[in-house]
């Protein structure tokens, strides 16, 4: 056990400190804080770590950072120099996508461990996700990792988290067996494609209906728009492809695409900019694609078919990306090895591999059990 463990097996418990008053000349701010523990692993402070721990994040995760890891690093840069932001964001931690609580490991004043905690409700369920398990490439090996992460599910606990869920890459076997150890089960694998250089082609007529033909027939396959007759069956697609067990953190309704008055209204006044594509034979739908950017995934596109769909898949996929071809890179995220040759036939290329963990059996990580790593 390194000396750093033992610090942390020996601190005090934490307490809450009745509040704390910080001033910068301009203004004061009162938030409540975790009292520090008397060794290098103590709660986040957004007052004055935030900046650090953006930094710690884009080290260890900058070849494998996507759009919405950037947005977090810049969100939290950002946060860290807006004062009316802190004013407030001690009472909505518990109720924002931001990673605004967690843990950090400090030593000699340098931030070189962490881990964000979000807490998300799910149908009346408090859910929580471990995210942004960091250590120093300088300091690995020494449980800093695992001992965070210990401290994040106990915080979970406390809180009435019903399941703790994290994400790990699948070519992490030491990071895996870790998570196995402290009783996180795999639930889902799901792989997000990039898209390469975009197609240079066809490009002025992006708007018009686009004929291809079915591999081996002459029965043409038509990109359209989706109709109200599709929408029963893109809903079960979709619904399929992004199951209701992970969509709490994703914050899928796919509800908001559907026909009515009701959803046009929401689309119109608050997600104005979305597109939808669909693959039909015969007005029969086989696949659709919707973009709908959000500032969390600003070029995401969301695929809707059957395991059965084949070239339809990469020809409404070709289709959204001639339209969007000003948009230098999309990404589609979908089951692991489901369409995974016609989703690269229309241009894209697997990006990373996730799974998708959760802690559900009763798993409750002890003080005094930390483990060199």
């Amino acid at each position: 056990m390194s000396e750093g463990c033992k610090r942390y097996v020996n601190a005090q418990p934490w307490r809450q400190a009745a509040g704390r008053r910080y001033n910068d000349g301009m203004a004061s701010i009162t938030l409540q804080v975790m009292a520090e523990p008397p060794g290098p692993l103590r709660p986040l402070n957004i007052l004055h770590d935030l900046p650090q721990v953006a930094d710690l994040i884009e080290l260890c995760f900058e070849t494998a950072m996507d759009d919405e890891g950037q947005s977090y690093v810049q969100q939290m840069r950002k946060a860290s120099k807006d004062r009316d932001f802190l004013s407030w964001a001690g009472r909505v931690m518990e109720s924002t996508s931001m990673p605004l609580a967690g843990y950090v490991w400090e030593e000699d004043g340098k931030i070189i461990g962490n881990t964000s905690l979000v807490f998300q409700a799910h149908r009346s369920r408090k859910m929580a996700m471990i995210a942004n398990v960091a250590t120093h490439p300088n300091h690995r090996r020494r449980g800093i990792g695992r001992a965070l992460t210990e401290r994040a599910m106990l915080a979970a606990r406390e809180k009435g988290a019903k399941e703790i869920w994290l994400q790990v890459r699948h070519d992490n076997p030491t990071a895996i067996k870790i998570y196995a150890d402290l009783g996180f089960v795999e639930r889902a694998r799901r792989t997000t494609y990039q898209s390469r250089s975009a197609p240079s082609s066809d490009v002025a007529a992006r708007r018009e209906p686009v004929s291809a033909s079915l591999p081996g027939g002459t029965t043409p396959i038509t990109i359209t728009r989706p109709s109200g007759r599709h929408w029963q069956r893109q809903r079960e697609w979709l619904q399929r492809a992004h199951p209701d067990e992970i969509s709490w953190y994703a914050h899928w309704d796919w509800n908001r695409l559907g026909p009515g008055l009701r959803n046009a209204l929401y689309r119109m006044f608050v997600q104005y900019d979305i597109r939808q594509w669909a693959a039909t034979v015969h007005h029969e739908l086989l696949a659709s694609v919707t973009w709908a950017p959000t500032y969390r995934v600003p070029n995401a596109l969301w695929l809707a078919a059957s395991p059965e769909s084949g070239a339809a898949v990469t020809k409404v996929l070709e289709a959204a990306r001639r339209e969007l071809a000003h948009y230098r890179r999309l990404t589609v995220e979908y089951p692991s090895a489901e369409l995974r040759q016609e989703i690269e036939a229309a241009g894209f290329q697997e990006y990373r591999t996730l799974l998708w963990m959760c802690a559900t059996n009763g798993y409750v990580p002890r003080i005094d059990d930390q483990k060199e790593t």
